[in-house]
């Protein structure tokens, strides 16, 4: 498997699927929560912030000092907007099935203090990004609006045969107010299932070439550098994606000069 490419296979009730360390992740981990109605899980944040995000059904979380009894009401991630919970470092928490539920788990190092917090779909900014065969909407929930140490989440969805991410950007090096420093990871769903996509991720100095097909449920690790995805004709593309600051949250990036231009710039 290279490095920058995880495939998932259920092992129960969590599966880890990236560790910091992979990829050259250096402030991100994730995987999924797979529960039956009935079914609990059970943590702690320890040393990291955590964060929750729905991808469908329904499930309560609570644990020191709080209590969300109803998360999540979408079916899929094709149904309707994200739930997110956040927790900080140092709690515990459970959560408990309401009807059978998937839960994407990242998390981050963090000794933020503050109270773990519940984001609705009323809270979510969406955005439609790009134009003619370049074109996603964009749904953003664990923003700078929100505290954090290091996380800021959102999902993204493709139309049929689109490229996103695109022109190709970068979010490498802290230099406000035009880009910022945020490793970021992608998450995906095809609808139908048995669509895919391609993935590129390269760095101005080629240190980075990495080109893959991604299908359901595959990651991709995007240490640094432009990443461009291209959907397959005939299908919707869903990716969660999650991008972890060094020391800045925020959504800016720099696109690739060599294509700069599609831009009018």
């Amino acid at each position: 498997m290279n490095d920058y490419l995880k495939h998932y296979k259920n092992q129960g009730v969590f599966t880890k699927i990236a560790s910091i360390g992979d990829g050259g992740l250096k402030l991100t981990e994730f995987g999924i929560i797979s529960l039956k109605a009935g079914e609990s899980y059970s943590a702690e944040s320890g040393a990291l912030e955590v964060a929750l995000i729905v991808l469908g059904g329904t499930c309560a979380i609570a644990g020191d000092g709080f209590d969300f009894p109803r998360v999540g009401e979408r079916k899929d991630v094709f149904s309707g907007k994200p739930y997110t919970v956040y927790i900080p470092c140092g709690r515990s928490y459970t959560v408990t099935a309401v009807t059978d539920v998937e839960l994407a788990w990242t998390a981050s190092p963090s000794d933020l203090k503050t109270d773990p917090y519940l984001i609705t779909p009323e809270q979510v900014k969406c955005a439609h990004i790009g134009k003619e065969n370049y074109q996603r909407d964009a749904v953003l929930m664990l923003t700078d609006a929100f505290p954090a140490q290091h996380l800021f989440i959102g999902e993204a969805y493709v139309p049929s045969g689109n490229h996103a991410s695109y022109p190709p950007h970068r979010h490498d090096f802290d230099n406000l107010p035009v880009e910022v420093d945020m490793e970021e990871l992608y998450f995906f769903r095809f609808n139908p299932g048995q669509g895919y996509g391609i993935q590129k991720i390269y760095t101005d100095d080629r240190s980075i070439d990495f080109t893959c097909t991604v299908a359901q449920n595959d990651t991709t690790l995007i240490p640094r550098g432009y990443h461009p995805v291209i959907n397959a004709p005939g299908y919707t593309m869903y990716y969660l994606w999650i991008m972890a600051g060094q020391k800045n949250r925020r959504f800016l990036s720099v696109p690739d000069p060599n294509h700069k231009w599609i831009l009018g710039q």
